[in-house]
C-alpha cells in the first residue's frame, strides 16, 4: 500500500508538470495514467480490471444526458458572440453610464454580466470587451491598469453567473460525488445496525445554477461598488466620458441593445429556475433563440417574421409551465387537445422564423463559422473528461481514494480544516491550471470525501454551497498570474501601450473581492444554499 500510495502523489504531480510544459491535456492525464497503470502491474499494485472499465465511463459520459447541455450552451454563446450583441450593448450602455465618473467601468461590469448570463464563455467575452472597450477607457484618460482588471474580471462571470458550462461540468461532478458519498455512508450506517439512514435528494445541475445566481449577482455588485469607489478616491482615474452628439442614446435605441439578449437570458434561466425544463432543454431553447436573435442582428429588414417566432417560443414556454401547473393540480387531463392544437401551431411559428434566421446566418457567413467553433470547444472538453476519467481510475486503482480520504480526515478542524485545504490547494492550482483540468481531476478526488464529513452541526456538508465556492475559488483561475487565461486574453487584444505588469496588478482588487466572496458564503452559506431551497426544496 505504501508503495502504491506513493506513486498515486508522483502521478499526480509528473501530470501538472507536463501540464505546465503545455502538452496536450487530454493526452497528458491519459498518457500518464496509463503509464503509471503498467507501472503499477510491474509493482503488483495495479489490477488492470480498473481499465477495463474504461470504455463504460465513456459510453456513460457520451449518454449523460446534462452534459448535452455543454455543446448547446457552447453553440448560443459563440452565435451570439458572432452576431454582434456585445458590441452593441457595450456601445449602448457606455455611451448611458458614461458621463458619470466611473460610468464607463460600470458599464463594463453591467455588460460583462449581462454577456455571463447569454454566452458563458469567458474567452469570448473577455476578447470582444478587451477589442471594443478597452481602447475607448485609454482614449478618454482611464488608468491601463483600471481599465485592464476591470474588463479581465467582468469577462471571468460567464464562470459564475448561470447559465454557465463552468456550471453544468462542476454540477455534473459535484453531483456524481454526492451520489457516491450517500451509497457510502449508507453502507456504512448499516454495517453498523443502523438502517434509519435515507440519502439525500439527488442534486442537479439546476440546483447549482439556483444556488450561484445570488452569488453572481452581489459579485457584479462589488464590482460596481469598487468602480465607484476609485471613482470618488482617484477621479483622473475614471473620469467621466463626454456624450456623442452625432449619435444621441435614446430609449428606442437602449431598448434594442438590451431587451433581446435579456429576453432570452429570462427564457433560458427562468425556464430552468421554474422547472418548466431541465438544464439541457433550456440550452436548446437558448440554441434557438440565438439563431433567431442573430437572424434578426445580421439582417434587420422585413424583421416580423423573426419577431413573430420569438413571442411564439416564449409563448410556448409559457403554456408548458401553465400545463405542468395546470397538470400537477389535476384541474385538466394530462391530454388537452387545444393545447396540443396551439402548441403545434405555435411551433410551426418557431420553425418558420429559425428557417429564415438560418438562411440570413449563412448568407452572412456566419453559420459555418460557428458550427466550427462549436465542434472545435465541444471536441476539446470530451476528449479532456475521457482523459481524465482514464486518470482517475488509475489514481482509484492504486488506492488514491482512501489516501485523500485519510489525508482530509487527518486534517485539524475537521470537515471545516478538510475543506480550507482543498480550497487553497484549487486556488494554488488555478495559478497554473484551467478550470477543465481542475474540475475534471482534483474534484471527483475530493468532492465524495468532503461530503461524507461531518460539519460542527453535526451535518453533512451541503453539495450545492460546496459546489458554488468551488466555482467562485475557480473563477480566480481565469484572473491569478502568470497563468490566468483571461489575462492571456487580454493581453493578445490590448494595444501596445498597455503593459504586462499594469494587467496583472488591475486585477488584484478584484481577485480579493471575490476573496471576500468567499469568506460571505463560508460565515453565510444561505448565500448559495437559500434559492434552491426555495424553489425546489434544495439539497
Amino acid at each position: 500500500m505504501e508503495i502504491a500510495g506513493a506513486l498515486d502523489l508522483i502521478m499526480f504531480g509528473a501530470a501538472v508538470v507536463l501540464l505546465l510544459t503545455g502538452f496536450p491535456v487530454a493526452f497528458t492525464l491519459a498518457g500518464t495514467g496509463l503509464i503509471f497503470a503498467l507501472i503499477g502491474s510491474l509493482f503488483g499494485v495495479f489490477d488492470f480490471a480498473f481499465v477495463n472499465a474504461l470504455p463504460q465511463r465513456i459510453y456513460g459520459t457520451m449518454t449523460n444526458e446534462v452534459l448535452v447541455a455543454v455543446p448547446l450552451f457552447i453553440f448560443m454563446g459563440v452565435m451570439l458572440e458572432r452576431s454582434r450583441v456585445a458590441e452593441e450593448l457595450l456601445q449602448t450602455m457606455g455611451q448611458l453610464f458614461g458621463p458619470l465618473h466611473g460610468g464607463l467601468g460600470i458599464a463594463v461590469c453591467m455588460v460583462g454580466a449581462l454577456l455571463a448570463a447569454s454566452t458563458g464563455i469567458v474567452g469570448a467575452t473577455v476578447v470582444t470587451m478587451g477589442l471594443l472597450s478597452l481602447p475607448t477607457m485609454l482614449r478618454y484618460g482611464y488608468s491601463p491598469a483600471l481599465a485592464s482588471g476591470t474588463i479581465a474580471a467582468s469577462g471571468t462571470l460567464g464562470q459564475i453567473i448561470p447559465p454557465s458550462i463552468v456550471l453544468v461540468i462542476l454540477g455534473d461532478q459535484i453531483s456524481n460525488a454526492y451520489q457516491e458519498s450517500q451509497r457510502v455512508l449508507q453502507e456504512q450506517a448499516w454495517a453498523n445496525g443502523d438502517f434509519s439512514f435515507v440519502p439525500g435528494p439527488p442534486m442537479s445541475v439546476g440546483d447549482l445554477f439556483a444556488a450561484a445566481l445570488v452569488p453572481g449577482i452581489l459579485l457584479v455588485i462589488a464590482y460596481m461598488i469598487y468602480m465607484m469607489i476609485v471613482a470618488i478616491v482617484r477621479p483622473s482615474a475614471a473620469p467621466p466620458v463626454p456624450r456623442d452628439p452625432e449619435n444621441p442614446i435614446t430609449l428606442k435605441r437602449i431598448i434594442h441593445a438590451l431587451v433581446p439578449p435579456i429576453v432570452l437570458i429570462v427564457a433560458v434561466l427562468g425556464s430552468i429556475l421554474a422547472g418548466v425544463a431541465t438544464p439541457t432543454e433550456a440550452a436548446a431553447v437558448g440554441g434557438v433563440g440565438s439563431m433567431l436573435l442573430a437572424g434578426y442582428r445580421l439582417n434587420e429588414r422585413n424583421p416580423y417574421i423573426i419577431y413573430a417566432s420569438g413571442f411564439a417560443l416564449i409563448a410556448l414556454l409559457v403554456q408548458t409551465s401553465m400545463m405542468d401547473l395546470r397538470v400537477s393540480r389535476s384541474v385538466i387531463p394530462e391530454t388537452d387537445q387545444i393545447g396540443i392544437y396551439v402548441a403545434a401551431v405555435l411551433v410551426a411559428i418557431v420553425a418558420l422564423g429559425l428557417l429564415v434566421s438560418i438562411y440570413r446566418i449563412a448568407r452572412a457567413r456566419v453559420l459555418v463559422s460557428v458550427v466550427r467553433s462549436t465542434a472545435e470547444i465541444t471536441s476539446m472538453v470530451f476528449v479532456i473528461l475521457i482523459g481524465a476519467a482514464l486518470f482517475s481510475l488509475v489514481f482509484r486503482g492504486l488506492g488514491g481514494d482512501e489516501l485523500v480520504e485519510q489525508a482530509l480526515s487527518d486534517i485539524p478542524g475537521g470537515a471545516l480544516g478538510a475543506l480550507i485545504a482543498v480550497m487553497l490547494m484549487m486556488f494554488i492550482l488555478g495559478f497554473f491550471l484551467d478550470f477543465l483540468e481542475i474540475v475534471f481531476v482534483v474534484v471527483p478526488l475530493v468532492a465524495p470525501v468532503l461530503l461524507m464529513l461531518e460539519m460542527p452541526d453535526g451535518t453533512t456538508m451541503s453539495p450545492v454551497w460546496l459546489g458554488v465556492m468551488m466555482a467562485v475559488n475557480l473563477q480566480t483561475s481565469f484572473l491569478t498570474p502568470p497563468f490566468g487565461f483571461a489575462l492571456f486574453y487580454l493581453r493578445g487584444v490590448a494595444p501596445p501601450e498597455v503593459k504586462t505588469t499594469q494587467i496583472y496588478l488591475g486585477i488584484i482588487p478584484f481577485v480579493l473581492i471575490q476573496i471576500l466572496m468567499l469568506v460571505a458564503l463560508w460565515y453565510l452559506p444561505q448565500l448559495a444554499t437559500w434559492l434552491p431551497e426555495y424553489i425546489y426544496g434544495g439539497t
